[in-house]
C-alpha cells in the first residue's frame, strides 16, 4: 500500500495541509499514523476518504453532512435510502438558495436599470438609496 506525506496527500485532492489537519481534529479524517521521525502518514484508504470528503463539498454538503455520509457509509444497517434522505434533503436546499439567488438577480437587475444616469454623486446613485431604504425599513 503506498504513503503520502501530509503534502503529497493534501496536493493530490487540492486542499491545503491545515484543511487536512481541521479534517482531523474535528474527526472526519482519522488520525494519521506515524513515522519513528513522527511525521503523518497516510494510505490509499485515507486518500480515497479525503477524495471523498471533497467531492461531496463540491456537491453543496457541509462538514456535518459528510460526516453523516461518512457515518451511513460504515453503518452496517444503514441503507441506500437512508443516503437518498440526506441527499434529498440537500438537493431542497440548494434548489432553496437557488430561488433566493434568481429573486437577488431579479431585484439587482431592476436596479442598475434603473441607474441611468452613471455621472450622477453616490450620494444621489438610486442603487444606494434603495438598499438604504430596505436596509433602515427593516430596522423598524
Amino acid at each position: 500500500m503506498k504513503e503520502y506525506q501530509v503534502g503529497e496527500i493534501a496536493k493530490s485532492v487540492g486542499v491545503n495541509v491545515e484543511t487536512l489537519r481541521y479534517y482531523e481534529k474535528i474527526k472526519l479524517m482519522p488520525k494519521p499514523k506515524r513515522k519513528e521521525s513522527r511525521y503523518r502518514v497516510y494510505d490509499d484508504t485515507d486518500l480515497k476518504r479525503l477524495k471523498f470528503i471533497v467531492r461531496a463539498k463540491e456537491l453543496g454538503f457541509t462538514l456535518k453532512e459528510i460526516k453523516e455520509l461518512l457515518n451511513l457509509k460504515i453503518e452496517s444497517s444503514a441503507t441506500c435510502g437512508d443516503v437518498k434522505h440526506l441527499a434529498e434533503h440537500k438537493l431542497t436546499d440548494i434548489e432553496n438558495r437557488i430561488k433566493d439567488l434568481m429573486n437577488m438577480k431579479k431585484v439587482l437587475t431592476k436596479l442598475v436599470h434603473q441607474c441611468i444616469q452613471e455621472e450622477v454623486s453616490a450620494d444621489e446613485c438610486p442603487i444606494l438609496e434603495v438598499i438604504e431604504y430596505k436596509v433602515n425599513d427593516g430596522d423598524k
